[in-house]
């Protein structure tokens, strides 16, 4: 398993887990909590969740999936713009933590920038860290500028990760906010790293011959592409055992020079500045 270093020094998997549409069936809960236990075993224990999915309903799979072992994970969830104000950062957080059954977010994350000041939402997760309900802060969905936004806000210095949609076929991000976080020391987290048309991405000609140079698969290949960078975090969602041990048998897989190349002529790195890319 490969690592990512965060602010403060402490050191997180570079491969985690996604649960965006988990929680939405009732009669699936407990498959997804067990393909989460099955993830944390194979050492994947950074699981990624956000009061948004499934109404709550993906915290509480979370929570199902964490029961015995929570001290051995690192738990990101996320806040709705709409409740991203002083005092509704708070009561969102409190919601969380009680889906989530546990006394601390590990990372907490504004989901994307709405309408409530930014100054707000960071005076509200400092809060949130001295009073210990959570023990490191950052955004999602922020582009370089806003991210210097955040920065130049009184302890904004303290934003600890930003979250956005990275993958071979959506590379915006490493003409100027992937570089600005390298600068900083400030991890990326790669959501919907296989795309979000999945078909479509792992039907790649060069992912799929590189994927056969390594005995990989394309799934594989794309998710190694995103960690070879050393300050990225991929978090791929899966809800079953054979994908869970699919995702997870990319975490040493190390694509040579030979292999970037191949992937860089089939999905060329961005020449200009681009929109940021949303899912």
């Amino acid at each position: 398993m490969r690592w990512v270093t965060l602010p403060g020094g402490e050191t997180v998997p570079a491969l985690g887990q996604g649960t965006w549409y988990m929680g939405e069936n009732r009669g699936a809960a407990k498959r997804e909590a067990d393909a989460l236990r099955l993830g944390i075993d194979l050492g994947m224990t950074l699981i990624d969740t956000a009061e948004m999915y499934a109404n709550g309903g993906a915290e509480t799979v979370v929570a199902d999936a964490a029961a015995g072992q929570r001290d051995k994970l690192f738990i990101v969830s996320k806040v709705l713009p709409s409740n991203a104000s002083r005092s509704g950062v708070a009561a969102a957080c409190e919601r969380s933590l009680k889906r989530l059954k546990t006394d601390r977010i590990d990372l907490y994350l504004l989901h994307w920038r709405g309408g409530h000041p930014l100054a707000e939402t960071v005076g509200a997760f400092e809060d949130l860290k001295r009073h210990g309900k959570i023990r490191y802060w950052g955004v999602s969905n922020f582009d370089a500028d806003d991210m210097a936004e955040v920065f130049a806000l009184p302890g904004g210095s303290g934003c600890a990760a930003d979250q956005v949609l990275y993958h071979p076929d959506s590379r915006g991000i490493e003409f100027d906010l992937l570089p600005w976080c390298d600068r900083r020391g400030v991890p990326v987290m790669a959501y919907s790293p296989l795309g979000h048309h999945v078909r479509r991405l792992l039907g790649s000609a060069a992912l799929r011959a590189v994927a056969q140079r390594h005995g990989a698969t394309p799934a594989q290949v794309a998710l190694a592409w995103g960690m070879r960078q050393p300050n990225v975090i991929s978090i791929p969602k899966a809800a079953d055992a054979a994908h869970v041990r699919e995702n997870a048998g990319a975490a040493d897989l190390v694509l040579t020079e030979a292999d970037l190349r191949a992937i860089d002529a089939a999905h060329p790195p961005p020449r200009r500045k681009q929109p940021l890319d949303l899912l």
